[in-house]
């Protein structure tokens, strides 16, 4: 691990991912292989209600390059070219999609002791620009964000925020959504080896004056077995329990209740994940 600063995506990201990643409430699958030569194929699926959409993605590495291939339901072709260390710290990475020859967008990531950098540019006659900063250390750092719309010279977005972090704890304070929202969030890491932690977030709307949180905790029951739980302000619990029933195999269950819902208060999903 660098001595540097995370990306400016990364503040806060911790407690985001234990009151938020692998939580799903539909029906969802995912099937990988890959090969000794670099050549990787992804398949995944997502049932809700009566519908279900999927797709499959090919992945091949060779040296310093990935090159990433989806094609959905829709029958549309994405696909991303990555190069790392085209200098020193520096990553570039190149998306388009076909048909729709205008959604191409260069992603270039800039990684030093210091300092994380981060721009993206849209790739047609009227691009999208935005840039991200990061400054500090891996314990402190500081930075923001843009994004601006060059066909109407306007600014889609702008944010800034501040994360701490420590061996067993991590704070961040966020102001997003051009800054309307205030977010705090903290994460406390009990005993890293039963991956039992706590996390908090909390949200304030300046417009409406709201304030919303979640509180969420996570704890290991053996090496290949993981449970989640967190509960909202407005009520709703869910929980989450994961096991790895193979190596890199995961089948998750998660659940919600909603006490305010008078059709459908409860919902359930499974997800199954299948690595060779």
């Amino acid at each position: 691990m660098g001595v540097g600063p995370a990306p400016f995506i990364e503040i806060g990201k911790k407690a985001k991912d234990l009151l938020t990643k692998d939580y799903n409430f539909d029906h969802k699958f995912s099937l990988a292989t890959s090969s000794l030569v670099g050549l990787g194929i992804t398949a995944t699926g997502v049932k809700l209600g009566e519908a279900s959409f999927g797709d499959i993605s090919t992945q091949y590495k060779s040296g310093k390059a990935t090159v990433d291939v989806k094609v959905d339901t829709n029958s549309t072709v994405s696909a991303t070219i990555t190069v790392n260390e085209i200098v020193s710290g520096a990553k570039a990475t190149f998306n388009f999609k076909i048909p729709d020859q205008k959604c191409g967008k260069l992603d270039v990531q800039y990684l030093q002791d210091h300092v994380a950098i981060n721009s993206s540019i849209g790739m047609n006659t009227a691009p999208i620009l935005e840039l991200a900063a990061a400054t500090g250390t891996r314990e402190f750092c500081i930075g923001a964000e843009i994004g601006f719309d060059s066909t109407n010279a306007t600014f889609t977005k702008y944010n800034a925020g501040i994360g701490y972090n420590q061996h067993d704890f991590s704070a961040a304070l966020i102001l997003a959504d051009k800054g309307e929202t205030l977010k705090a969030s903290y994460i406390h890491f009990l005993d890293p080896l039963n991956k039992s932690a706590v996390a908090a977030e909390m949200s304030h709307l300046r417009k409406t004056c709201e304030n919303i949180f979640t509180i969420g905790t996570s704890h290991a029951l053996d090496p290949l077995t993981l449970v989640k739980a967190r509960i909202s302000n407005n009520s709703k619990v869910a929980v989450l329990c994961q096991h790895e029933w193979r190596p890199k195999s995961l089948v998750t269950v998660s659940a919600e209740y909603d006490p305010r819902a008078v059709i459908s208060p409860s919902r359930v999903g499974v997800s199954l994940a299948l690595k060779p």
